[in-house]
């Protein structure tokens, strides 16, 4: 095992007992996490359900699905947080018999403890729910370059979390989807940047969709330059608009 991921492992150890990560409930009902260090919620606190749904099922999942007729899709997340996206997005293919790859970038992971506080096993079934729940520090500490099967009792889900930094992040793989859900530029702004973008971008095939709940002028400028198509479409509560690129295929 790496150093990084043994500090990781010690992250994911302590962080359950760590005051400095507080559940707070948003204003949909559903419940994020507070990161006092960063200063930034996990999730919008205008609600952390509706806003996953919107900005990463509907606008990101739905829409590509239904523009490609597809029966698979492949999806990497930056920032895997507390999982919501991966579950809600594995309970819709499951839904549907969508065979499904996807993979979490994840540099400081949460406790299986704290994420079974979060209340989201109310918003996917109870089989994706413990298949995920069980399994989360096995994933964390499981081979990078292999997925592991969730098990469900329908469809074909699988999962993978990489638990590292962006930067390190390496894959021979190309993905459908990416899910851009990072915390804010104010507080991250070197996940924002044009090195973290453009590495971001070249796991995207061509087709592929990104999304992500912001939207700046710099970042419609990088994603064009990089050979994507902007879209700017309504985004989730307390925010006017979000942004999804879709690569342009004759690339």
């Amino acid at each position: 095992m790496t150093l990084a991921r043994r500090l990781g492992s010690l992250w994911c150890i302590v962080n359950s007992m760590n005051p400095e990560l507080q559940l707070v409930q948003t204003a949909d009902g559903s419940n994020t996490i507070y990161n006092e260090v960063v200063g930034e919620n996990y999730h919008s606190r205008n609600g952390a359900l509706q806003e996953s749904r919107h900005v990463f099922v509907n606008a990101g999942l739905n829409y590509f699905l239904a523009e490609n007729n597809a029966s698979e899709v492949s999806i990497l997340e930056v920032g895997f947080g507390t999982g919501l996206n991966f579950l809600l997005s594995a309970d819709v293919c499951v839904e549907r018999e969508i065979k499904l790859a996807y993979t979490g970038i994840e540099a400081y992971p949460l406790s299986a403890a704290l994420i079974n506080q979060t209340g989201y096993d109310q918003y996917v079934s109870p089989q994706l729910w413990q298949q995920f729940i069980n399994n989360y520090e096995i994933l964390l500490n499981s081979d990078p370059d292999s997925y592991q099967d969730c098990q469900l009792p329908t469809g074909n889900c699988k999962l993978k979390i990489a638990h590292c930094k962006l930067l390190q992040f390496q894959s021979e793989q190309q993905y459908d989807i990416i899910y851009f859900d990072a915390f804010a530029a104010a507080r991250q702004p070197e996940m924002w940047n044009e090195e973290a973008i453009t590495h971001t971008i070249k796991f995207l095939k061509p087709g592929g969709v990104f999304v992500t709940y912001a939207i700046t002028g710099n970042l419609k400028r990088m994603l064009k330059a990089l050979g994507l198509t902007i879209q700017k479409i309504p985004g989730a509560a307390g925010k006017r608009e979000m942004l999804r690129g879709v690569v342009n295929v004759q690339m």
